[in-house]
């Protein structure tokens, strides 16, 4: 039996051609290593096609892909689809809108991923308006049912995620939406290494400037992503000149802000650049020099 165009959604041509060609890309630009990594996109609301098991996803066939129902039960197919589509599964049963799912282990998301830090930071105009902040899912055991639980809190409010010690996932209204924004989780994660890890600053966008983009994103038809962290914020994410938090800072004190509430907080200052603590400079110092001495740069 052939599912075709159903409810307006693509045929199952389109749809497997396209999870066809992602693999490609994602094997190309060293997304994945081996057979890491995996794909699925919606031919009907209750059904999916997906990766396999155990392919590189730079080498798949047509004849790989497997048809599922998103309850898990595989509905064509000869292969075995991947333990890590439970997570896929999750994703769209809290968000019907989406309709594909892209999970790999990009090199500079996986290592913030595997640092514990977010991708939060507005540094980036084209990442605020176009993804949003990415957040850490807390660590899972792959495979497991806590992978779904770890991401399920950030499916309706965000564009993607880390996944604590494993890699990203990115979601989307198509496939190819869903793969582009893998490719812009990965750009931001580089960007923040070489402008706080190798430069060892960044200067990071005021709240206004973070607002108006923000009102240009959601214009744009794009009503998730999250707020990223602005230069005058504080760490809950509100201004700091809001809810009672009426703070001056003073550079020569580390950017610590001396709030009239008595709490301190963090707070970057001058020239409204932003830097990680010691320990958090040498850890992504670390990271990119790792990376680049892998990619063969000395």
């Amino acid at each position: 039996m052939i599912y075709t165009f159903e409810d307006g959604y693509p045929s199952d041509y389109e749809v497997k051609n396209t999870i066809l060609e992602i693999g490609r890309r994602m094997y190309a630009k060293n997304f994945v290593a081996s057979n890491d990594g995996n794909i699925s996109a919606k031919v009907a609301p209750n059904r999916i096609w997906c990766t396999p098991t155990g392919v590189s996803k730079g080498y798949m066939t047509d004849d790989m892909l497997v048809l599922m129902d998103l309850d898990g039960n595989v509905l064509k197919g000869s292969w075995k689809p991947s333990t890590e589509m439970k997570m896929h599964l999750r994703v769209y049963k809290e968000n019907p809108k989406v309709n594909a799912v892209v999970h790999a282990h990009p090199p500079a998301a996986t290592s913030y991923a595997i640092a514990g830090l977010p991708l939060n930071r507005a540094i980036l105009t084209e990442a605020v308006m176009g993804i949003g902040e990415i957040p850490l899912a807390p660590y899972a055991m792959p495979g497991t049912e806590e992978v779904p639980e770890s991401i399920a809190p950030f499916v309706n409010t965000h564009n993607g995620c880390l996944l604590a010690n494993h890699g990203a996932l990115s979601w989307g209204k198509d496939a190819m939406e869903a793969w582009m924004r893998m490719e812009s989780i990965e750009y931001y994660a580089q960007v923040s290494m070489y402008t706080r890890g190798l430069i060892g600053q960044a200067n990071e966008l005021t709240c206004e400037q973070v607002d108006r983009l923000i009102e240009r994103r959601t214009n744009s038809g794009i009503t998730t992503g999250g707020r990223p962290l602005c230069r005058n914020c504080g760490p809950d994410g509100s201004r700091a000149c809001e809810s009672g938090k009426f703070c001056s800072c003073h550079p020569d004190a580390g950017g610590t802000c001396s709030c009239h509430a008595g709490a301190q907080q963090s707070c970057s200052c001058g020239n409204g650049s932003s830097s990680l603590n010691s320990d958090e400079a040498s850890l992504v110092a670390e990271i990119v020099s790792g990376i680049l001495a892998a990619r063969g740069y000395r």
